[in-house]
């Protein structure tokens, strides 16, 4: 089984983030503020005391305070060294005016730990960037960016794009192109608050925006010297901007973990329920870390500008590393139910049942949608822990052991709302599901064309099929040299080298056709199988055999080598199940003879079998 473990962005290391959100009063005045009707609403100094102290708890190894604006609020040094004194970094999201000041600056990074900011500026000069903020302050936030750069090893700069400074982006670069250790993002009017009253008059068309923030980044690119300017985006999807995806940046991949919002009472994990991916995205190679659309943004002005990508490769599995062990003797009551359940992401943490502890891990991965990893987690339950010390599993059966969630968690009222505590499955799963298969290749009689056979795991089965004259065998991969080796292993067998989509004409008519393995390595199988149709013949059987994505529960060390790695060279397109290649499949000459999906209690293995009828016979 190939495995692709690269992510957008590495998913080790880092610091931890909580974000707390003190209050919505602001010293600026922005067209397109989140929290324009909320500007009343200020949590209290005790209350936001309570929140560091609970980070702290959380395990979290830095605060950052949000709003509004936090620096107005008399009590932030007050706050900055709370959080500094229980050991732990601090951060701001901020206009940044305080920070023009020189000794808040020195006090803040000397005495406070301060070493993440994220600092809003919405154009190169005053003019434009005062339009936007309706106040005059641009001097003041390049004078903070001047105090920050160099000093803070977390740095962002973050221009929101609007109708007002769209054309004025270089600008922007240019203005900030000498500072030291910087980061400069251009973010997507988000249909929220104030933007969402005027969108059509705030917001330019994405596809405008993508062209002004790729024009500025690969401006700025051939410009910045090492260990100046570097860039970032959000809220674009990645088909607007060919060759930046890897520059893509929004509260995950500053690893936050979770945040709490001015009237809360506790930490929600961090989430995109404002973004959306419309159906015209459905097949796109990009899908997983690409952001899509806002959701209001769709609803207004739909998904014409989007120019969905079908033939790059996809990662079929992620990490989880540990992050924090809750000590919990034999016999004690959960800690998580008794401290809350809230604060952790059902699809990207889950604790693991240790002797005497609980682990906590988490996965920072880039390469799939939130979506996607709770269907992996929750619905499907594909989680398994890496015992091998390979860099890619390649053995399932011996590599991999199974997760399940706990009696107990299952048996737990908060089960719904919680990420839960997994063990191990002692049963092989992979042996046990890969009998459904065995069985039947050892039933086949007559030619069989074997689709993308060049990882051969059934070569030995079939083989003794050929020795015996039961079958006919002919391979098709793409890989030559990895076809010689099988032929030197197999001579009883025909391999050809041909990709899938050009199959050779010489190859005559088969009873069974094979597609093991190699379904999701196909760019196009709905087309693949359409020509391949036409050589089956009618009472012959297609069988289509794969897997579905899957998390790695793994140490942090063995997580980053793997990651460090080469990416494999077989590469998937998609990870379908079995639900997606029937419905690819639909509408063809095929009767379904047996399907086998992936759930809780299987493999990540799901198998489809069918008969070809006459194509007369599947008219209406």
């Amino acid at each position: 089984m190939a495995n692709h473990l690269a992510g957008v962005a590495s998913t080790i290391g880092g610091p931890v983030k909580a974000l707390i959100k003190v209050g919505y009063a602001c010293n600026e005045n922005c067209t397109f503020c989140h929290t324009a009707e909320l500007r009343e609403m200020n949590d209290s100094a005790e209350r936001v005391e309570w929140k560091i102290d609970r980070a702290k708890r959380l395990g979290y190894s830095m605060v950052v305070l949000s709003g509004g604006e936090p620096t107005i609020r008399p009590e932030l040094l007050r706050w900055a060294h709370r959080v500094a004194g229980l050991g732990l970094d601090f951060g701001l999201v901020t206009n940044g005016l305080l920070l023009s000041y020189p000794h808040v600056v020195d006090e803040l990074i000397e005495r406070c730990r301060l070493r993440y900011v994220y600092m809003s500026i919405h154009g190169g000069a005053s003019k434009v960037h005062n339009s936007v903020v309706r106040a005059d302050t641009f001097q003041k936030a390049v004078g903070a960016l001047q105090n920050l750069a160099g000093r803070v090893p977390d740095l962002t700069a973050n221009c929101v794009v609007t109708r007002a400074n769209v054309k004025h982006l270089r600008g922007l670069v240019d203005r900030l192109i000498a500072l030291p250790d910087l980061c400069l993002k251009f973010s997507m009017t988000q249909p929220k608050g104030a933007a969402d009253r005027a969108y059509d008059v705030l917001a330019p068309d994405v596809s405008v925006c993508a062209e002004a923030v790729k024009d500025a980044i690969e401006y700025g690119v051939a410009q910045a010297a090492p260990g100046t300017l570097r860039f970032a985006h959000d809220g674009i999807p990645f088909c607007l901007l060919p060759g930046l995806e890897h520059l893509y940046d929004d509260l995950k991949t500053h690893r936050f973990a979770s945040m709490i919002e001015a009237d809360e009472d506790d930490f929600v994990p961090v989430d995109d329920v404002a973004k959306v991916h419309p159906e015209k995205c459905a097949d796109c190679s990009l899908r997983g870390a690409c952001p899509g659309l806002y959701r209001g943004y769709h609803e207004a002005r739909g998904d014409e500008a989007l120019r969905p990508v079908v033939d790059q490769p996809r990662a079929n599995s992620y990490h989880f590393v540990p992050e924090r062990d809750l000590l919990r003797p034999p016999g004690a009551p959960c800690p998580v139910r008794r401290d809350g359940v809230r604060p952790y992401d059902r699809g990207r943490t889950l604790f693991l049942r240790l002797k005497d502890r609980m682990r906590l891990f988490r996965t920072g991965t880039r390469d799939f949608a939130d979506t996607e990893l709770l269907a992996v987690k929750e619905d499907l339950g594909q989680l398994y822990v890496d015992v091998s010390s390979k860099l890619a599993p390649d053995d399932f059966a011996r590599d991999l052991r199974k997760l399940r969630v706990s009696a107990e968690c299952e048996a737990c009222p908060r089960r719904p709302e919680c990420t839960g505590c997994w063990e191990a499955v002692r049963e092989d799963v992979f042996t046990r599901d890969d009998a459904l298969v065995l069985e039947r290749l050892r039933a086949l009689r007559g030619r069989v064309l074997d689709l993308g056979c060049g990882e051969g795991p059934y070569l030995d089965v079939l083989a003794a099929q050929a020795r015996e004259g039961a079958i006919e065998y002919v391979g098709v991969d793409p890989d030559e040299g990895r076809l010689a080796v099988l032929a030197s292993r197999f001579p009883f067998g025909r391999f050809v080298a041909a990709p899938a989509e050009a199959l050779p004409d010489d190859l005559g008519e088969f009873d069974h056709v094979l597609v093991l393995r190699s379904w999701n390595h196909l760019i196009d199988p709905g087309g693949v199988l359409d020509r391949v149709l036409e050589r089956l013949r009618p009472g012959g059987t297609l069988m289509v055999v794969d897997n579905v994505a899957f998390g790695l529960v793994r140490s942090r060390v063995h997580a980053a080598r793997a990651e460090a790695a080469p990416v494999n060279r077989f590469e998937h397109y998609r990870n379908d199940g079995a639900d997606e290649a029937a419905r690819r499949l639909a509408g063809r000459p095929l009767t379904l003879l047996s399907r086998r999906a992936v759930g809780p209690e299987t493999s990540n293995q799901w198998m489809l079998c069918y008969q070809r009828i006459a194509a007369e016979e599947g008219r209406p």
